[in-house]
């Protein structure tokens, strides 16, 4: 394996839109879709990923895919039921959304598909049919009282539940992979909820210690130090501790994904790697001797990289995957190579976890237009990992 994950650029022609809106936690919204171009996930440039198992896999070989349905007022019901149209998903998986049915009657109805919910009330229950989405729906939701596009405690209430009802199957091992679609994290906060991330959800959910999110579009992959802090406090993280812990961590996870020996470079904090120190003096305190002791035990560590260069790097191949010292440093570059076709997976967690690469996009929320990308992205890699957990 080559350690190369290129995804082909966005087909069509695509229409512009305000996203000044949109309440999807500080994300850009999902730009607007052709429902025609339904659109599956390939390794290698613009071709379409054949998703076909490389034998006919019997219904009980194929590993089961929660896909949370996300807050109920935005697009995790539209960009769900549009990306399950692309049937070859169900050759190798059975995937069923934890959520809402009638929200996912109604996204098939505002999308024009072919398609229809089922209720299903256990696993034993998905059949995994195209154009038959199956819906475990624990009935902790009256849609008709949702308002699309608007906060709400009774959405985020919900839209927790789901999560955590699929991470009890998949702690449980009764679901190899979960793909989840946006929550909101104000109307989670409105709910009650003290963690209001997926990562911190499963993180408390299944006692997990140590816990990355890394975000891949194309070949440019990218685990952080840090995710949903402050920057003044984020910059407090930045200790050969916790460099280290990260480093160890992404490597373990490659190592296991089909990488035998990851490449990893490492961010460094200031602008130039602090120019001697010019600039701080966290690369040289902290950083440096990370990489050392990471190398030390045989990991492939190089840096530390000023940032302005390891991504371009890493899109060259010098690595298989880059740590970013914190949220934008990793999140900016992933949303200037290919942010629509960007998508999250969790390291440290105990099951396979995927996400979409934005957020709830209320002001577009029931109007059709949502784009799928990521959310394909998203179930075609979850796919992978649980079926023969190779990273590609």
């Amino acid at each position: 394996m080559n350690g190369v994950f290129t995804l082909r650029q966005a087909q069509g022609e695509w229409i512009s839109h305000s996203t000044s809106s949109c309440n999807a936690i500080g994300v850009p919204c999902p730009l607007p879709h052709n429902p025609d171009d339904v659109v599956s996930w390939h390794p290698r440039g613009r071709e379409r990923r054949d998703m076909s198992p490389e034998h006919t896999m019997t219904l009980h070989e194929k590993p089961f895919v929660a896909i949370t349905m996300g807050d109920p007022a935005g697009v995790g019901a539209e960009v769900t039921v549009k990306a399950l149209q692309d049937g070859s998903i169900y050759e190798k998986c059975r995937p069923f959304v934890v959520g809402n049915v009638a929200a996912i009657d109604h996204a098939i109805e505002i999308s024009g598909l072919d398609a229809s919910g089922r209720v299903t009330h256990g696993l034993e229950d998905v059949a995994g049919e195209p154009g038959v989405i199956d819906v475990m729906d624990p009935e902790n939701l009256d849609y008709s009282g949702i308002e699309l596009g608007e906060l709400s405690a009774s959405a985020g209430k919900a839209a927790v539940e789901w999560v955590l009802h699929a991470g009890e199957m998949a702690a449980a091992g009764d679901v190899q992979a979960i793909v989840t679609a946006p929550i909101n994290k104000e109307a989670a906060k409105l709910a009650g909820y003290k963690d209001i991330g997926h990562m911190e959800i499963f993180q408390s959910q299944t006692n997990s210690k140590e816990v990355a999110t890394m975000l891949m579009a194309d070949v440019l992959r990218v685990v952080h130090l840090t995710t949903h802090r402050q920057l003044r406090i984020a910059c407090d993280y930045v200790t050969i501790d916790n460099v280290l812990a990260k480093v160890v961590l992404t490597h373990e996870h490659f190592v296991k994904w089909g990488f035998p020996t990851p490449r990893i470079g490492v961010s460094a904090l200031n602008p130039h790697a602090s120019d001697g120190g010019l600039l701080g003096d966290e690369e040289e305190k902290q950083i440096t001797p990370a990489i050392d002791k990471a190398r030390s035990l045989g990991i492939d560590a190089t840096g530390p990289v000023p940032p302005d260069t390891v991504f371009t790097q890493a899109i060259n191949g010098k690595y298989d995957v880059v740590l970013a010292m914190y949220h934008d440093q990793g999140h900016i570059p992933i949303k200037v190579h290919n942010w629509e076709r960007s998508v999250s997976v969790n390291l440290g967690l105990p099951f396979i976890r995927t996400s979409v690469d934005h957020g709830t996009a209320f002001d577009i929320a029931g109007q059709g237009i949502a784009h799928h990308e990521s959310m394909a992205e998203a179930i075609g890699v979850a796919v992978d990992l649980a079926s023969d957990s190779k990273l590609r």
